[in-house]
């Protein structure tokens, strides 16, 4: 008898030892390889590459289009000076001026190929960045917005496709762009539109819609079955899972990064954890962990490294844990999500080494 309740309680000790062992803990964070596949390096301090390498993080930069050829000259140097000091460490994703002189021309389009044949070259270039300029402020001479499904982009998208790249788009703005500031969701949303009015399209209501942003990327995806496409910020879906995950199912080669809409992925959990906990394991493949984080150097470096570290880690617990948490993006608790260890080695790096086919040291 004494033998039998022996073996019972050595079997209850081994089950939920391996139950532990499916999941990672906070001390695991820093032995865990890791890519933040969506950040901004403007900067040649090294900062942000040194506290990537203490918390055991690749990083993917990727250049944003201000319609600046001086801004967006310096973003590249800066990408690829960084992935030339950091090799299999650090890549890059360049975007292109996005001129409309000349626009609907072939001559417009070769301009725009030559300057991205060059900019390919460069080694650490992994993708090429599609900015949200596309669809909300650059027109045409007769004032319609160009879109990114317009006829006139398209030997651009195949120019990319030929190189064997993948196309990284920030195209629309989270569903929130679309509401009053004391309608939004997060305050990460209602600060940065109180900041840039420009792209705050509730004040806009002659702008293309949210619906018309979905549309056009989606019309893009149909158009070019064959387009590897890295949505970013949870391609602009970030508002509701069931929404991303019928693109998802459409679209068998888009993924999406995370950058900068895991609070909207809170946000649903402090309402369904289920839901989004199921919809994180169902399109483990699919999901890349990104942060948007911008860095153009500081006077105190040292400050912004331990910021860095707390997002990375505080994200990393929500991914990992079961902890009641809470943000101060928006009012309310929610429960990490504690997904398993092999969805979020996925999340966290296989599926940006699969999907930018990273050639990592």
């Amino acid at each position: 008898m004494k033998m039998n309740l022996l073996g019972l309680v050595l079997g209850y000790l081994i089950m939920l030892s391996g139950c532990r062992n499916n999941f990672y803990s906070q001390e695991d964070f820093s032995t865990v390889p890791k890519v933040d596949s969506h950040v901004h390096i403007n900067s040649s301090d090294g900062a942000f590459e040194d506290q990537a390498a203490d918390d055991n993080f690749l990083l993917i930069t990727l250049n944003v289009d201000h319609s600046d050829s001086a801004n967006i000259s310096k973003q590249f140097d800066y990408a690829a000076l960084s992935a030339r000091k950091h090799p299999g460490k650090v890549f890059f994703g360049p975007t292109f001026l996005f001129d409309t002189l000349g626009w609907g021309t072939d001559e417009w389009s070769n301009k725009i190929i030559s300057q991205l044949d060059k900019d390919i070259s460069v080694p650490g270039v992994i993708t090429v960045k599609i900015w949200k300029n596309l669809g909300m402020t650059v027109r045409d001479r007769n004032g319609r917005f160009i879109m990114v499904d317009d006829p006139g982009v398209q030997p651009v998208i195949h120019f990319i496709m030929s190189k064997g790249l993948p196309i990284t788009g920030h195209l629309g703005e989270p569903r929130n762009c679309w509401l009053p500031l004391d309608e939004m969701t997060v305050s990460s949303d209602s600060n940065y539109f109180a900041r840039n009015s420009q792209y705050h399209m509730f004040l806009h209501p002659e702008y293309p819609s949210y619906e018309d942003q979905i549309d056009a990327r989606d019309h893009l995806l149909e158009l070019n079955p064959d387009l590897t496409f890295i949505g970013c910020h949870l391609g602009s879906l970030e508002w509701n899972v069931d929404s991303l995950a019928a693109r998802l199912d459409r679209y068998p080669n888009m993924a999406v990064d995370m950058s900068a809409r895991i609070c909207h992925l809170q946000y649903q959990s402090a309402r369904d954890r289920k839901k989004v906990r199921d919809f994180c394991i169902k399109y483990q493949d699919r999901l890349l962990y990104g942060t948007d984080a911008g860095y153009s150097g500081s006077s105190n470096p040292d400050g912004f490294k331990n910021r860095m570290h707390e997002i990375w880690l505080n994200d990393w617990k929500y991914f990992t844990s079961k902890d009641e948490m809470t943000s101060t993006l928006f009012k309310g608790k929610f429960i990490g999500l504690q997904l398993p260890k092999g969805v979020v080695n996925k999340i966290f790096k296989e599926n940006a080494v699969k999907w930018y086919n990273l050639d990592i040291q």
